[in-house]
């Protein structure tokens, strides 16, 4: 019986162990890439893009690729009830510091809805939520709600404020500043289902 249990707990031991290696493969397999620049090239359905980095990419586009607009926007044109998203770095107070705006249309109203790390900076967030309170007087500030939460946001001058609008890919020309998250695949090949490409010389302050 106890050689039975101790052949038996080996045995678990050895399938937790795959499992968690499957688990961090898979996990490799799947790695979130951000890629900010300028594009290259366009051949087919793979988009070149030379980075704010540095570096020179190829991002195979899927099928039903989602191309949004990248427009300017101001501050005035943000209402209360309007959906957006904001970069930003916490304050020490419990505010957050706006490093960019951009508003949704109403039919993307919804997107990303929540408040999670994001890479912009090391320490910055993305809060995506409808705005509630907002102040243009005396210093900009809004409120943002999302499911579950709210984040107060400060939203400093020289701050740059989009819009996000609905595009194809027509946008995707060399020369046109983009945003895209890639995934990033085991063999270091990267795919995205959605970009954000700057309209008339805009780049995408995400």
């Amino acid at each position: 019986m106890n050689k039975y249990l101790a052949s038996f707990c080996k045995g678990s031991l050895l399938a937790s162990a795959l499992l968690l290696a499957m688990t961090q493969a898979q996990a490799a397999d799947d790695q979130r890439v951000g890629v900010r620049g300028a594009i290259t090239a366009v051949d087919g359905d793979t988009l070149k893009v030379h980075t704010n980095r540095g570096q020179d990419l190829s991002i195979a586009l899927a099928k039903d690729l989602q191309v949004r607009g990248v427009t300017l926007a101001n501050i005035a044109d943000i209402k209360p009830g309007s959906y957006v998203g904001t970069a930003a770095i916490p304050q020490a107070d419990g505010t957050l510091k706006a490093l960019e705006v951009h508003v949704f249309p109403p039919e993307l109203a919804g997107t990303g809805d929540g408040h999670r790390a994001f890479d912009l900076t090391r320490d910055s967030t993305m809060t995506n939520g409808s705005v509630g309170d907002l102040v243009t007087a005396n210093g900009r500030t809004m409120t943002v709600n999302y499911k579950g939460g709210e984040k107060k946001v400060v939203v400093p001058d020289d701050v740059p404020v989009v819009n996000l609008v609905p595009g194809d890919r027509s946008l995707l020309k060399p020369g046109v500043k983009v945003l895209l998250f890639a995934q990033k695949a085991a063999d270091g090949s990267l795919s995205t289902k959605a970009v954000s490409a700057g309209e008339n010389g805009v780049t995408p302050p995400m």
